[in-house]
């Protein structure tokens, strides 16, 4: 019997491997398909979720920027309005001592007074009340520091005196107020201090 195919050992092989190499089902290409898409969807995801969080980490620092360099501005322009009001109250408050002087200069009230005397001591004490409140209405205060403790932030030591008196750091003259502008030093005082008077027997032993 004669067979056609002169090589049938090759049929029975390429029929043995179609039946080995199945076509995969539709069902599992698309499942792939999908499970790519899905990572690579995860990956941008990822991505831009990485770029937002560098995008904000920017936005916060330069909005931290932008807030420092207001508060620096509006810092500089206070400090230049304040020196500026510092130094027209220190002009303001020399005027001010300079016509407390002029009163002290006046001769000490008595009952011989002369009309005028009187009128010219009490219209000047008026002027110095009208001024004085004017002063405090814009925050400048002037206060006698004769009696309290010497304070190195508000009182400026011109002397020391020996006194039985008052307790020794106790001022006991101020040749000037102390000035302050809204509770900010302006002007210290000029003041005399208490030091502690020599003993008894020391000053015994000095006159011998």
């Amino acid at each position: 019997m004669t067979n056609d195919d002169p090589n049938p050992m090759s049929e029975q092989q390429n029929v043995q491997g179609s039946e080995a190499e199945p076509e995969a089902p539709d069902n599992v290409i698309e499942a792939a398909t999908q499970e790519t898409v899905m990572q690579a969807a995860a990956g941008r995801i990822r991505e831009l979720e990485a770029a937002l969080e560098e995008m904000r980490d920017r936005w916060v620092r330069a909005e931290a920027e932008t807030q420092n360099v207001r508060t620096r501005a509006r810092r500089e322009a206070d400090d230049a309005r304040q020196y500026a009001v510092q130094k027209f109250a220190r002009d303001v408050v020399e005027a001010a001592e300079n016509l407390r002087r002029g009163i002290a200069s006046l001769p000490p009230p008595t009952d011989d007074d002369s009309p005028v005397l009187v009128k010219l001591r009490e219209g000047f004490e008026s002027v110095e009340r009208s001024f004085l409140g004017v002063l405090e209405r814009n925050g400048i205060t002037g206060a006698d520091p004769t009696g309290a403790v010497f304070d190195a932030n508000l009182h400026q030591a011109m002397a020391e005196q020996p006194s039985a008196e008052h307790p020794p750091g106790t001022v006991i003259q101020a040749w000037t107020s102390a000035w302050t502008l809204n509770g900010r030093l302006l002007k210290p005082a000029m003041v005399v201090v208490a030091k502690a008077a020599p003993a008894a027997a020391d000053a015994l032993d000095r006159t011998v």
